[in-house]
């Protein structure tokens, strides 16, 4: 699928049966916003996340994966499984 235009470079895309999305995730003071976008991108939904465990490392290598979506994000980075929870409703 193309990026469109308007998604970063370092946007992530989940492909789905039903729906694909891009995702994008920075670092703000301790927690983390996380961006989800539509195929053609158009921002679905942007919330700050915690995670567990807590020693994730945005500057290292990482993978969107299953289960993802606006209140729950699922990354794997060097074999840990990430669960970034919204902590904002």
């Amino acid at each position: 699928m193309k990026r469109p235009e308007n998604i970063s470079e370092k946007a992530q895309l989940i492909s789905g049966i039903g729906a694909s999305s891009w995702f994008t995730i920075k670092q703000e003071n301790e927690a983390y916003r996380i961006e989800r976008f539509s195929p053609d991108g158009e921002l679905e939904c942007s919330r700050l996340f915690d995670t567990t465990p807590s020693n994730f490392d945005v500057k290292q290598p990482f993978e969107f994966t299953y289960l993802s979506h606006c209140k729950e994000c699922t990354i794997i980075q060097n074999g840990l499984t990430y669960k970034f929870y919204a902590n904002e409703y």
